[in-house]
């Protein structure tokens, strides 16, 4: 796909019309079914922004998804992902697939429709709408048909007379779909060993191999931005991944990491305090002594006083 600037699409109306679609019967929130969407053509590319939260389920025949290292058959597993306004979604299909599409649905909700209730505060929260897109949600037929449920009582409720009852019962359901959503990627995380212990592994070996070089001090301590572009995941998805399998943010392993390597230093060589946070990449060695306090109840000195 070319580098071409994304198209902005503004409103929920202008992706009806850019997709030839009837008018919204609502101008905040929509829902688009497998029905509207039909087949893919033969070639397409895909590169918008869009300024609404764009959530979609779509299960199709003879379409490879690859996930991770691993590959998926979109008739094997239903794929869900979400979009936050301001976010590139890219799409491109090169060759005729038999691409149609099964089932799914696309939400569309513009943040005017939330604003000034809860869930415009807890929205944010759920870590999922920061996923890239080959890190989208793979739902058991189980969990597709309860979100199926859910949309469907979205898409009738606002197909139904509007009234004072209308806007708080959609948003009740989206708030569902969401604490749903959690709970099913959560599972994903827990179920998914492969996958996730191949990332761990790349995780361990890449934080060995980092605070063992010997430009550590001119290259500083990792950031989660950098071990997560050296791993090809999201931080947001990284971070969710290590907290559902071992309890810990990426900060948090890489700070273990260092603490590992800081112990290895303090019991092995004569160095300094000081000298043994520039290497660790610390600028300021009482950044280093307070992170080591707080991780080890112990200061450096006190650590290394208890091998003699």
């Amino acid at each position: 796909m070319q580098h071409s600037k994304p198209h902005r699409i503004e409103s929920i109306s202008d992706f009806h019309k850019l997709r030839g679609f009837p008018k919204p019967e609502h101008p905040l929130i929509s829902v688009i079914t497998a029905d509207d969407l039909s087949e893919l053509p033969e070639q397409i590319a895909i590169k918008a922004v869009f300024d609404f939260y764009f959530i979609a389920l779509k299960r199709m025949k003879g379409v490879k998804y690859k996930y991770g290292q691993l590959q998926y058959d979109f008739e094997d597993d239903g794929i869900l992902f979400f979009m936050s306004p301001n976010q590139v979604l890219e799409l491109e299909i090169n060759e005729h697939v038999n691409s149609k599409i099964q089932s799914g649905w696309v939400l569309l909700i513009h943040p005017d429709f939330i604003w000034n209730t809860p869930l415009a505060k807890t929205i944010k929260q759920y870590e999922f709408f920061d996923y890239s897109v080959n890190e989208a949600l793979l739902l058991s037929e189980k969990e597709e048909k309860t979100l199926n449920s859910i949309i469907e009582n979205i898409r009738r409720e606002y197909h139904s007379n509007i009234d004072r009852f209308s806007k708080k019962i959609i948003i009740t359901h989206i708030e569902n779909l969401l604490s749903y959503s959690e709970r099913f990627y959560n599972r994903q995380f827990i179920t998914r060993e492969k996958a996730n212990h191949h990332i761990l592994e790349r995780l361990e070996k890449l934080l060995i191999d980092y605070f063992n070089s010997d430009d550590l001090a001119t290259r500083g301590l990792p950031s989660v931005q950098y071990v997560s572009q050296e791993l090809n995941v999201s931080p947001s998805y990284l971070g969710s991944l290590l907290r559902a399998v071992t309890g810990q943010s990426t900060q948090q392993h890489i700070h273990d990491k260092l603490i590992e390597k800081a112990r290895e230093k303090l019991a092995t060589t004569n160095l300094s305090v000081s000298e043994i946070a520039y290497e660790l990449g610390f600028e300021h060695p009482q950044s280093f002594s307070k992170l080591f306090k707080a991780k080890t109840n112990v200061s450096p000195l006190e650590f290394r006083q208890s091998f003699n």
